[in-house]
């Protein structure tokens, strides 16, 4: 398979995020939806907004009702008995047979509530950090070099291994303390952006602080998040964009318009490597993701800018990324 990185095949994913579920029934159907387009993955935020169900254990449903698809939920990072969230993960990759990857993330108190105790939610910035220090000290429980302020203590002798390598790693690098800690140990970086010209120039940072790193730059997949909202026909192009192309609204970068130009500006953005793919989040969940699928999704696959099936079976294989020497769990 042609590599993204070299304007090969562009990579996509979708946000699974309904608020209004209550059960995983609609997020097996959405994620199965997904995989007909044959996206590379969907991740799910973890929310109090949907109670009673956490992100690993909803896509742990998921993972059985689907072969191919990659399964990444947000996975909180303020605790630090991380061995347990890890193993978490490594469960579900194990159960998806190496389809899992996890969102590491600072801001919210979800997941990681459930599986270890609540806690009280800290502010935003201490916990961007805090990001960073948890991705190091997992970095370390991969290979083998846990410190002494890693607490291990209470994680069950002989837990379940990743089949290849720690699970996928993703990292919102939008705002710029993220981007240190995603340049030295993202597999897969988020940016928000809403022009082509603003989603290259963090493109180059990431990749040239991962050479800093001493990474090769191309490890590392940048894919632009968008809301997209494709419910009400072919709007007016914002100005300097193209075909409906994004608005910067307070949710972040909106594309409001159709499935053709849509496609159109993935093609642009992807064709100029300002990005390597994608990461679209619906504004109304089942219609716009079908929309995506069976709309914009098409329209890639008939230029031969999309995979048409899913040619490997693991994460990331789809991302075209190498299995680490380090194995986590």
């Amino acid at each position: 398979m042609a590599s993204s990185h070299g304007r090969g095949l562009v990579h996509l994913a979708a946000a699974l995020d309904q608020p209004s579920a209550s059960d995983a029934r609609p997020y097996v159907e959405a994620a199965r939806l997904a995989e007909r387009g044959g996206l590379d993955f969907v991740t799910l935020d973890d929310t109090q907004a949907r109670p009673g169900l956490d992100a690993l254990t909803v896509l742990s449903r998921v993972a059985p009702a689907t072969g191919r698809i990659g399964l990444v939920p947000t996975v909180t990072s303020t605790h630090p008995e991380l061995f347990r969230v890890l193993a978490a993960v490594a469960t579900l990759d194990r159960v998806s047979r190496g389809r899992a990857g996890w969102r590491i993330d600072g801001s919210t108190a979800g997941s990681e509530a459930r599986l270890l105790g609540r806690r009280p939610a800290a502010p935003a910035h201490p916990l961007r950090g805090e990001t960073g220090e948890v991705a190091d000290r997992a970095a370390k429980l991969c290979d083998g070099r846990a410190d002494d302020d890693t607490e291990i203590r209470d994680m069950p002798n002989g837990g379940p291994r990743p089949p290849h390598g720690h699970p996928v790693r993703v990292v919102d690098a939008t705002d710029e303390p993220a981007r240190r800690t995603a340049a030295r140990y993202a597999d897969v970086a988020l940016v928000r952006a809403a022009s082509a010209a603003q989603a290259a120039a963090v493109r180059d940072q990431l990749r040239a602080t991962a050479a800093e790193f001493g990474r090769r730059p191309d490890e590392l997949r940048v894919l632009a998040g968008l809301l997209v909202d494709l419910g009400d026909g072919e709007h007016a192009a914002a100005p300097g964009h193209g075909g409906g192309g994004p608005r910067q609204t307070a949710q972040g970068p909106l594309y409001r318009g159709g499935p053709v130009d849509l496609a159109a500006l993935i093609a642009t953005w992807h064709g100029e490597g300002v990005v390597d793919g994608f990461h679209l989040t619906p504004a109304e969940p089942l219609r716009d993701l079908e929309r995506l699928v069976n709309g914009t999704v098409a329209l890639l696959q008939h230029r031969g800018l999309f995979r048409t099936f899913y040619p490997g079976s693991t994460l990331r294989e789809h991302l075209d990324l190498a299995v680490p020497a380090q194995r986590c769990g």
